[in-house]
């Protein structure tokens, strides 16, 4: 059976630097396929401006399979799009109808500089987790890991944490422009486990200090993280990163 096709409007932000004044551009796409990705819909867009001797659009992809995080942008004002649980490269062009316009532009947030067009600087994630520093504990071969019992809830809440990819949505989403979800759940995979409890404190503090830093506000506890988080993180792991934090502020000693 033939794919269906869509004729959209594309509002889509363009910014040539940093400091440079950015604007939306509109550009009419004809014959979408629906069973292409949101991605694979920029990749049209550029190969048509690319034709019409125009500057093709600058955006972040890597993977296109949601394991990266890499790709990201705000669609119609929601980070990653309007499917819930889904990457941008996830998101299929099935998500809109004939007819829309798709407004599309950069996370916005004081923490991820745009570099160009679509595409920002998400390196501060980078730094907050180098601020998190290493576990120190020898976890030894996989059998040796076996002998460490641990309760399969507190195995299946690490896991669920691990599952950040540090995409930046949460920041990008939040009022306050914080990835305090982010925090939280790299916080959390740790702390939960025995080989993360030793650096727990000092964890906490360091990689709240660099977000602080990096310039991103705090939590306000709108929710709007997880909503548009593409990996279903809670924001339980906020709350356990607060716990972390005032625990090490009362007790932790150099």
């Amino acid at each position: 059976m033939a794919s269906k096709t869509i004729n959209i409007i594309v509002k889509i932000w363009r910014q040539n630097g940093p400091t440079a004044k950015g604007h939306f551009e509109d550009h009419a796409l004809k014959d979408i396929s629906t069973d292409s990705s949101f991605l694979e819909m920029l990749d049209v867009l550029n190969e048509w401006l690319a034709m019409k001797g125009h500057e093709p659009v600058s955006f972040d992809h890597d993977c296109r399979e949601g394991i990266c995080g890499m790709c990201g942008a705000v669609v119609n004002g929601t980070a990653h799009g309007p499917e819930k649980e889904t990457t941008l490269c996830q998101l299929h062009m099935r998500s809109f109808k004939d007819g829309d316009t798709i407004v599309i532009e950069p996370f916005r947030a004081r923490g991820f500089p745009v570099i160009k067009d679509l595409v920002v600087d998400r390196s501060a994630l980078d730094r907050i987790i180098q601020a998190g520093g290493f576990v120190s504990v020898n976890t030894g071969s996989p059998q040796d890991g076996n002998n460490i019992l641990i309760p399969q809830h507190v195995a299946e809440a690490a896991m669920d944490a691990a599952a950040c990819i540090g995409c930046g949505a949460c920041a990008a989403a939040c009022p306050n422009a914080v990835p305090m979800l982010f925090i939280g759940a790299k916080v959390s995979q740790l702390a939960l486990l025995p080989q993360g409890q030793l650096e727990a404190k000092k964890r906490a503090l360091n990689m709240v200090a660099c977000m602080d830093n990096e310039g991103f506000g705090n939590c306000g506890n709108e929710r709007e993280c997880e909503n548009v988080c593409p990996k279903g993180i809670s924001i339980r792991n906020i709350a356990r990163l607060n716990r972390e934090y005032l625990k090490a502020a009362f007790t932790y000693a150099e």
